[in-house]
């Protein structure tokens, strides 16, 4: 599912919202989670699951096309840990 789907969807099971209401709404929860985790925050939502970020060390990589050995910088990377429900959701 695409973000516009998403927006198509929420728009149907919500006729009262127009589509730019409903674009507005997932835009600001996006953002949201976004602020925290840049923020170095995290962001849980019961049964759903828990957004945050973690950090990788620097180390060295190769250019796939040339083979050469190149520095990769240190970086933080978003992670998500799925909740309880949402596995036992999944594994039914």
């Amino acid at each position: 599912m695409i973000r516009s789907e998403l927006v198509q969807m929420l728009a149907s099971d919500n006729p009262d919202l127009s589509a730019r209401e409903i674009e507005r709404i997932v835009d600001t929860f996006f953002e949201e989670i976004t602020g925290q985790l840049v923020s170095n925050g995290r962001v849980e939502l019961r049964g759903f699951g828990a957004f945050s970020t973690r950090a990788r060390e620097a180390r060295t990589g190769r250019n796939p096309r040339t083979g050469e050995a190149v520095d990769v910088e240190a970086k933080r990377v978003p992670y998500f840990k799925p909740g309880k429900e949402m596995r036992l959701r999944l594994n039914v």
